[in-house]
C-alpha cells in the first residue's frame, strides 16, 4: 500500500536528485533536498485539507489529481509561475524572463521578491477565505468548543466571512501604505496593487469554490435520489445517467485542490529564494516536495485517516488560518520560513494528539457503558 501510493514519489525523488548532481554536483544535490524538505513541511496541512475533499471524489479522479494535477503543480506553480510573475511584473516577455532567471539570477530573484506583495495578498485571501468558512460553520464535531461554538454562532449571519477577509485586506493595504510612506520607499504606490491583488483572491474563492459547492450539493442530491431512479429504470427498462453531473461535480472540485495547491505553494516558492535562486534547482527540489505532498493527500484518503483522527481537519484549517495571517504579514515584513512551517506542524500535531485522546476516552466510555449522549459530549471537542 505504501509503495503503491508513494511509488511515483520515491522514482521522481531519485530522478531529481540524479539530475541536480549532474546539474551542480554535490553542493546542488544537498539544495534541492532541503528544498524539498522545505515544502513538504510547509505543505503537510495542504494534503490534510486536500485529502477532505479528494475523499469525495472517485478514484479516476483521484488519478487524475496525482497525474495531471502534478504536472499543473510542479510545472506550473513552482517552474512557470515565477518566470510568468517577473514577465508581468518587469512588463517583459517569457523568453526575456527565461533568459533572466538562467542567466542573472540576482535580478531574477530581486523582482520576484518586488512582487511579493501582490502574491502574498491573493493567496492571504483565498486562505483566508477557507479558514473563516471553516471556522464560522455549525458542525458535529468540534475540536476546540470554546472558540467554535460561539464563532458558529456568529457564523449564521450572511456573507459574515466575506466582510471580516474585506477588513481585513482593507486594514493591510492601508498600513503598507502608510508604513511605505513613513519610511521614503518606493513601494506607497504598490498599495493600490496589493488591494487589487487581494480582492482578486476574494473572488477567485467564491467562484471557484461556489461552483464546486454547487455541483457538490446536486451530486448529492443525485445521490439520494439514485435508488428511487433505479427501481423505476427495472420497471420501465430506461435509466438516468448521472455520469455528466458527476463529472462536472468532480471537475470543479479539482480545479478548486488546484487554486487550493497554487495558494499554498507561494510561500514555498517564495522561501525557496532564501536557499538558492538557481531557478532549475528551485524546480526540482519544490517538485519533489509537491510530489510528496499529493501522495500524502492520496494515502490519507485511503487509510481513512481522517475519519479515524476527526480533529486532523481542524487542526490543518487552523493552519490554514495561520499560515493566512502570515502571507498577508509578509508584505511589510519579513519572517523566516522555520517559523511558517512549525506553526504548521504544532497545529496538526496538536489536533492529532487530541484525536488520539478522543479515540481512548471514547472505548473507554464503550467499556464502561457509557450512555449514548455522554459519547457523544465525550466526542465532540475538547
Amino acid at each position: 500500500m505504501l509503495l503503491k501510493t508513494f511509488g511515483w514519489s520515491f522514482a521522481i525523488t531519485a530522478i531529481g536528485l540524479v539530475a541536480a548532481a549532474f546539474y551542480g554536483g554535490w553542493t546542488a544535490f544537498g539544495i534541492v533536498a532541503i528544498l524539498a524538505v522545505l515544502e513538504i513541511s510547509l505543505s503537510f496541512d495542504n494534503a490534510v485539507v486536500n485529502a477532505g475533499i479528494l475523499k469525495k471524489m472517485s478514484a479516476f479522479w483521484q488519478k487524475i489529481f496525482l497525474t495531471v494535477g502534478v504536472l499543473i503543480a510542479v510545472f506550473g506553480m513552482r517552474l512557470v509561475f515565477p518566470v510568468a510573475i517577473v514577465a508581468i511584473s518587469a512588463k517583459i516577455g517569457p523568453i526575456d524572463a527565461v533568459d533572466l532567471a538562467l542567466n542573472d539570477k540576482d535580478k531574477y530573484q530581486q523582482l520576484v521578491t518586488d512582487a511579493h506583495p501582490s502574491i502574498a495578498a491573493f493567496g492571504g485571501m483565498f486562505l483566508l477565505m477557507i479558514f473563516l468558512d471553516f471556522i464560522f460553520e455549525d458542525r458535529d464535531i468540534q475540536w476546540l468548543r470554546w472558540i467554535e461554538r460561539p464563532l458558529a454562532k456568529l457564523g449564521k449571519v450572511d456573507m459574515l466571512s466575506v466582510c471580516i477577509a474585506l477588513i481585513v485586506l482593507l486594514i493591510t493595504s492601508f498600513t503598507f501604505a502608510v508604513h511605505a510612506h513613513q519610511h521614503g520607499g518606493g513601494h506607497a504606490d504598490k498599495a493600490q496593487t496589493v488591494l487589487i491583488s487581494g480582492i482578486a483572491g476574494l473572488v477567485t474563492y467564491m467562484v471557484v469554490g461556489g461552483l464546486s459547492g454547487f455541483f457538490e450539493d446536486r451530486l448529492e442530491e443525485e445521490e439520494e435520489r439514485t435508488h428511487e431512479e433505479e427501481e423505476e429504470a427495472e420497471r420501465t427498462g430506461k435509466k438516468k445517467p448521472a455520469v455528466v453531473l458527476a463529472g462536472q461535480a468532480a471537475f470543479f472540485m479539482f480545479l478548486y485542490l488546484e487554486v487550493l495547491d497554487a495558494s499554498f505553494s507561494f510561500d514555498g516558492v517564495i522561501g525557496a529564494f532564501a536557499i538558492t535562486n538557481d531557478i532549475v534547482l528551485m524546480a526540482l527540489g519544490l517538485g519533489i516536495g509537491a510530489m510528496y505532498v499529493r501522495s500524502l493527500t492520496v494515502y490519507l484518503v485511503r487509510q481513512g485517516t481522517l475519519d479515524d483522527y476527526v480533529y486532523l481537519e481542524h487542526g490543518a484549517h487552523y493552519a490554514i488560518g495561520a499560515l493566512a495571517v502570515i502571507l498577508l504579514v509578509t508584505i511589510q515584513y519579513q519572517i523566516n520560513e522555520v517559523i511558517t512551517g512549525l506553526v504548521g506542524v504544532v497545529l496538526i500535531g496538536w489536533s492529532f494528539w487530541s484525536s488520539v485522546r478522543r479515540n481512548k476516552a471514547l472505548a473507554a466510555a464503550e467499556g464502561k457503558g457509557t450512555t449514548s449522549d455522554e459519547k457523544a459530549e465525550v466526542s465532540s471537542g475538547v
